[in-house]
């Protein structure tokens, strides 16, 4: 890296700057930077002007150029070419580069970020590890040293780095070109050069302007070597005394060695490492120890093969490593992506139920998974135990084997087997108990017969957020399926939410019931339960938030059948229940319906005892405060069914509701109420009924959980 070629871009109109950026002089006028360091971010278009220094002011004086747009990446790949208007002549020649093998490497660059902005643009120095094995085919993830804090005004605290150079010993391997930032502005993404150094175009600029065309060396990292014996820490002398247990003799220990090294893509002629050695070569590698152990810890028996389950349990405390070896997740990756090919949605949808307690990694929490996804899930379970008991002695079952397990038993013939067969495989390398993973296994085919039961409601818990002076709702959602069961769907952090955002939660979780297997095309079914003062709510009136540009947000009433459910409304919770059993199988085909003759609550208390003692459903009428106090008695006393016009004043308003055929059919009630609620929001300006239903299910209720505003941290366990 050569800091006199820096560049400091500056795009925006001809009256002033817009944007900043980092670049890099690949030629005498050619500068390399990211695409969207150019563009406007409200029209996606380049910026008409170009401003561009040169140079590092610890390296003499800098230019200043203007420059224009020259090239961008055909398939829209986030890199550019800008050409500036004068020659910049410096000695040397840009070589680039293709990083090669699994183990880490370090990165050099320079870039201009916003946080190094004082009265002027600073530079500010790159450099960490870049781990070949995170990222993704067509992207790097640097792992920056120094960092950052994140800033507290939503700007990425690395805007302006966007466009820098990478490099990894002598050559540029890559460009930055964007900051992630769940990681708290400590990891970086760069484009790597492979995926644009071939371009033709791109070829044939640098040919016209350098004379020759980019030709990428490989760079792989040096075999690590232990520091001296006075320089070792605790951890790696512990560790070295474990492995010559293990590799009391030099020979055995440098053949694994040399092993590992050549699965690690290390180049391996002359290398004989002392144990220290090798300790430094485990450190290195996030899977360099799984790896070592992958078959030598199988075939061994008695103390050895105690020896090996007790260095994976305490490497993992003295050098934290990865769980898996390469081969280990290498198949996994590839056996969640047929997985995820054939059943997009297993994988999200087995988290939550064999990890109830886990604070699971963001990419589980979404309903769509990509590749990257997919490796990001992987990583994140790795470093998760399952929290449940084993046999004495023995190790913890990992949190992914456990999701491994869920996902086989809901996979496809053969896939499931496979899964199941790598997860036996692992479990036996780390030592874990038979049982102990039996009993998962166990469970996850529990899980996968109820799994087929198919979803009957989507349920919303909804309670005021009091801690806040505008309307915010606490917002449990869950999937509840005909057998009773349910699923929660979690989200990767919960916080209160207003109507809208509500709303649209609300529709995000319809579309995960919709695509459940076997669940049809029918009206999706939303109860939405509430405490007393919640049945106030005009849910059912609710409009998700979030622009459409073709369909303007409709209420949540008119799209699914909404109703409302109070199912702790009195402390004798159990007769209460008895009540409605007996209502709904005794008296679906009788209705009550209030009038002034018996509207107050000693008449109706009443007739809900005598004569009406088995009916179902309820129609109130009546002035608002009455009503409230009769919904109160129904409730009470097991009604499953109660319809009332919450917009009415008094008796005379009775009529409003006729529309709905309020005693017609009991079934077809909801989707009356549905298409009423339509007709009503298509048509706001006549003066029609507010429909409210209490609908509570014939069968055992999910049982309500306390909400949260947030989930622990990750890697935690909520109780």
């Amino acid at each position: 890296m050569d800091p006199r070629r820096l560049a400091l871009i500056r795009s925006g109109t001809d009256d002033r700057p817009h944007r900043v950026g980092s670049g890099y002089l690949i030629t005498p006028r050619l500068v390399l930077t990211a695409r969207h360091v150019l563009e406007d971010r409200a029209t996606g278009l380049p910026w008409p002007a170009f401003r561009v220094r040169i140079g590092h002011h610890g390296y003499g004086e800098t230019t200043a150029a203007s420059a224009e747009l020259l090239w961008q990446h055909p398939d829209g790949r986030d890199v550019a070419l800008l050409r500036i208007d004068r020659d910049v002549d410096l000695s040397g020649t840009v070589r680039w580069g293709r990083p090669v093998g699994t183990a880490p490497l370090s990165y050099r660059g320079l870039g201009y970020p916003l946080s190094a902005k004082g009265d002027t643009r600073d530079p500010e120095n790159l450099r960490g590890e870049l781990p070949p094995l995170s990222g993704a085919a067509d992207r790097f993830v640097l792992d920056q040293g120094p960092s950052p804090v994140p800033r507290a005004d939503e700007k990425n605290a690395w805007g302006g780095a966007s466009g820098a150079a990478i490099f990894c010993g002598d050559r540029l391997v890559g460009v930055v070109t964007q900051e992630v930032h769940s990681y708290g502005a400590r990891r970086l993404i760069a484009l790597p050069a492979r995926t644009f150094a071939q371009d033709d175009d791109f070829v044939s600029h640098l040919v016209e302007h350098a004379g020759t065309p980019p030709e990428l060396g490989t760079v792989g990292a040096p075999l690590p070597s232990a520091p001296p014996a006075a320089e070792r820490t605790p951890a790696e002398r512990e560790l070295a005394g474990m492995l010559d247990t293990l590799f009391p003799d030099r020979a055995s220990r440098i053949g694994h060695a040399r092993d590992l090294a050549r699965e690690l893509e290390y180049e391996t002629d002359g290398y004989e490492p002392t144990t220290a050695d090798l300790v430094a070569l485990l450190k290195a590698h996030p899977r360099a120890l799984a790896s070592l152990g992958a078959a030598p810890a199988r075939s061994a028996t008695g103390p050895v093969r105690t020896a090996w389950t007790q260095l994976f349990a305490r490497a993992r405390v003295l050098a934290p490593g990865s769980l898996l070896s390469t081969d280990e997740y290498g198949s996994l990756l590839d056996l969640l992506c047929r997985v995820h090919e054939e059943q997009p949605r297993l994988l999200p949808r087995a988290a939550p139920e064999a990890l109830p307690y886990a604070v699971l990694p963001e990419s589980l929490t979404r309903p769509h998974l990509g590749e990257d996804d997919l490796r990001a899930a992987i990583h994140g379970l790795e470093e998760l135990s399952d929290s449940e008991s084993v046999p004495e002695g023995t190790p913890p079952v990992p949190a992914l084997l456990r999701l491994v397990e869920y996902v086989a038993a809901s996979a496809a013939h053969p896939l499931g087997d496979e899964l199941r067969a790598w997860s036996s495989t692992v479990a036996d390398r780390l030592g874990v108990h038979a049982g102990a993973l039996g009993e998962r296994r166990d469970d996850a085919n529990r899980w996968a017969k109820r799994r087929s039961s198919p979803v009957t409601r989507v349920v919303m818990e909804v309670e005021r957020d009091t801690a806040t002076a505008e309307e915010r709702y606490r917002c449990r959602i869950l999937l509840a399926r005909e057998d009773c069961s349910y699923r929660v769907l979690k989200e990767s952090e919960t916080v209160s939410k207003t109507p809208g955002e509500a709303a649209r939660a609300l529709g995000e979780a319809v579309a995960t019931a919709r695509q459940e297997p076997g669940q049809g095309d029918h009206v999706p079914w939303v109860t939405v339960v509430v405490d007393r003062s919640g049945l106030d709510l005009a849910v059912d009136e609710w409009r998700p938030e979030g622009p459409d540009d073709i369909l303007a947000a409709w209420p949540i009433g008119t799209e699914y059948h909404v109703s409302l459910s109070c199912p702790d409304l009195v402390a004798d919770r159990t007769v209460r229940e008895l009540d409605q059993k007996r209502r709904w199988k005794l008296g679906r085909s009788s209705t009550l319906t209030t009038s002034r003759t018996h509207g107050h609550g000693g008449q109706l208390r009443m007739l809900l005892g005598t004569e009406h003692r088995d009916t179902a459903r309820v129609v109130l009428h009546g002035p608002a405060d009455q009503r409230k106090s009769s919904l109160m008695i129904c409730l009470a006393l097991g009604v499953p069914v109660v319809l009332w016009d919450r917009d009415a004043d008094g008796y005379e308003d009775a009529d409003r509701l006729g529309g709905l055929a309020p005693d017609g059919g009991l079934d077809a009630l909801p989707e009356r109420v549905r298409e009423f609620r339509s007709h009503s929001a298509a048509h706001p300006e006549e003066r029609r009924a507010r429909p409210s239903l209490v609908w509570e299910p014939d069968g055992r209720h999910p049982t309500p959980e306390p909400l949260h505003l947030r989930d622990p941290w990750r890697g935690t366990h909520a109780s």
